[in-house]
């Protein structure tokens, strides 16, 4: 059996991803795993929300040289609580939101919420699943929230390029765009996990989007290894 060999940059991310989570103050790094090969980081261990799990993951692509992050983080609670207890806190949750529609509605098993129902804007399906992920007691949200696109495909797809263009930290140039069925492809070459979410959202809030299918490819802009001190003075 051939082991794999870690380079100096794999050992640089996996070290720099652990600082990552240790400075992240909605995570708690103690009894989390980091691994680093060829700019994929896999994250393991334990955490006490499904909220922390997020954080943890975002954290992680906030590095400079990610571009991929497998989260195999499990949720463990201090406190038990009964799927009726989540339940009733989701419900709660989402009438809160008065952009969520009352056609929403949540499922719990053991824990894990399923969204199920019909919005008009994607925007709209994922605030639903992050309102469901913030409440205390669940493990994972499944969203099975479904939609229906609203406007022509060439209209949407200009409104999209609009956008693009429009965000700070998105360079639009890059980043080639397609609508199809309510379904916005996006492709080309981004430089940060954060870039790439950005995009991501700028394509989920056109009229008539009901999906953004993101195979934007991260890669860094070249950067010594010597760049980033270990320590400052």
């Amino acid at each position: 059996m051939t082991t794999a060999v870690l380079t100096d940059r794999d050992l640089r991310t996996r070290k720099f991803v652990t600082q990552q989570l240790e400075w992240d103050p909605s995570v708690d790094a103690s009894a989390i795993g980091v691994a680093a090969r060829d700019g994929a980081v896999t994250l393991t261990g334990l955490v006490n929300s499904y909220v922390e799990k997020l954080a943890a993951e975002r954290a992680a692509k906030r590095v400079h040289g990610v571009r991929a992050v497998a989260n195999d983080i499990e949720v463990k609670l201090k406190l038990g609580r009964t799927d009726a207890d989540i339940a009733r806190d989701v419900a709660m949750a989402l009438r809160i939101y008065a952009s969520i529609p009352s056609s929403v509605q949540a499922a719990v098993h053991h824990g894990h919420v399923t969204l199920t129902g019909t919005v008009s804007w994607l925007y709209q399906k994922m605030l639903a699943e992050k309102t469901a992920g913030h409440i205390e007691g669940v493990r994972h949200v499944i969203n099975r929230i479904t939609m229906l696109p609203v406007a022509g495909e060439r209209d949407v797809k200009k409104r999209i390029m609009q956008a693009l263009h429009r965000a700070a930290d998105v360079e639009a140039h890059r980043i080639a765009v397609e609508v199809n069925d309510g379904v916005a492809h996006l492709s080309g070459i981004v430089h940060t996990w954060a870039e790439r979410e950005a995009a991501t959202a700028a394509a989920a809030a056109a009229p008539g989007i009901i999906m953004v299918d993101n195979q934007l490819v991260v890669e860094p802009r070249p950067r010594s290894l010597d760049e980033v001190p270990d320590e400052y003075c």
